[in-house]
């Protein structure tokens, strides 16, 4: 089988859909290894003992679809148009509202109007507004992105990024979670092992992972795109680390 060409890998996964939190489209060319937690596990329990819950920034649903039981009310939020249609289509049907959101406070929902607030992966905590939603005795209980998450490939497109490596401290978060008024109740953060195979990953991950590198498109980053492709077609990988932090904290009664 001929070796495909790093012009064929890129327009390829340059021009395939970044739509949803699916990640199918990389089975066979990359591999992240999981949190040892089991988010979606722990979440779909929770869901099921809730009566009121709301999911920020819910990507296209897929997560949130893979719970067993909603609650009687179940709202999702979501600031991506691309994303928001493809959550409505998916939690519709199971009585799910999906709410259009900028990502700026406040969060479109009354004070204490919910009992559980879950969410994978926000690229912003909105810590007060998510205290102001809880009914007292609520609980967050969310998967964040940790530190320095995959900046590996960070830094080989822009540089060292000294500060951008304190973001997302797990005891900043808490400390912030502190701050609105809500007490910690779980915290933990594992680094975890990615594994790239081909150029066409790297730029499929890039363009639906925005924040890795901001600002991403292919023909602003060819050439290093170029030497990244040599390096993976000579070492047969490119690997790099997710870091997570589960956080569960709760709303005094």
């Amino acid at each position: 089988m001929t070796e495909r060409t790093f012009e064929d890998l890129v327009a390829e996964a340059g021009t395939v859909s970044v739509a949803g939190w699916d990640f199918s489209w990389l089975d066979g060319r990359a591999t992240e290894q999981r949190p040892s937690w089991g988010y979606q596990r722990l979440m779909s329990e929770r869901l099921g003992r809730a009566r009121a819950a709301l999911d920020i920034e819910t990507g296209g649903g897929e997560v949130l679809a893979g719970a067993e039981r909603f609650p009687p009310t179940m709202a999702a939020t979501e600031s991506w148009p691309p994303n928001i249609a493809k959550a409505t289509r998916l939690l519709h049907p199971r009585g799910a509202v999906v709410v259009a959101d900028s990502g700026e406070p406040p969060l479109p929902f009354a004070d204490e109007a919910f009992d559980l607030v879950v969410s994978r992966h926000p690229a912003t905590v909105r810590w007060a507004e998510i205290a102001r939603v809880l009914a007292p005795g609520g609980t967050y209980f969310a998967q964040h992105v940790g530190p320095a998450s995959v900046f590996e490939l960070t830094e080989f497109f822009l540089g060292p990024q000294p500060e951008a490596r304190r973001a997302r401290d797990p005891e900043v978060e808490s400390a912030d979670a502190r701050a609105a008024g809500l007490d910690i109740a779980d915290l933990r953060s594992e680094r975890l092992r990615m594994e790239f195979f081909d150029i066409g990953a790297v730029v499929y991950f890039l363009r639906k992972v925005i924040w890795i590198v901001p600002g991403f498109t292919v023909d602003g980053h060819r050439d290093r795109l170029r030497e990244l492709d040599a390096r993976i077609r000579r070492d047969a990988v490119f690997t790099a680390h997710s870091s997570r932090t589960l956080i569960e904290a709760r709303k005094p009664s």
